[in-house]
């Protein structure tokens, strides 16, 4: 059983920064695909980074990237996002998500298909205002 619990969320002011986290429970001896995508009302899920356990590797939006980062804890089982340099288009429910891998398909494929995360938490809010 995968669970995922986020934290982090705030309202910030234009070009200010955040930190998500996210609590994984996750079994440690299996990969997984581990990332973040994001929900604004009325539009489509948005992958946002992604990160591949087995090996670190990471991938991003065009987006975001340059002003996101994403990475782990494994000690502490948590995932985070951090968010630099944030602009209103940023304001968004975001999520963590998971995925157990499999050799036949890269992480990266979770950035233009967030919908394909099997696992997700319940959210938490990124109000940017200008």
């Amino acid at each position: 059983q995968v669970q995922l619990v986020e934290s982090g969320g705030a309202s910030v002011q234009a070009g200010g920064s955040l930190r998500l986290s996210c609590a994984a429970s996750i079994i440690a001896s299996r990969r997984h695909c581990l990332g973040w995508f994001r929900q604004a009302p009325g539009k489509e899920p948005e992958g946002v980074a992604v990160i591949y356990t087995g090996g670190g590797s990471v991938y991003y939006a065009d987006s975001v990237k340059g002003r996101f980062a994403i990475s782990q804890d494994n000690a502490k089982n948590t995932l985070y996002l951090q968010l630099d340099s944030l602009t209103p288009e940023d304001t968004a429910m975001y999520y963590c998500a998971a995925e157990p891998w499999e050799i036949y398909y890269s992480c990266a494929s979770y950035i233009d298909r967030p919908r394909l995360f099997s696992y997700r938490g319940q959210g938490t809010q990124v109000t940017v205002s200008s």
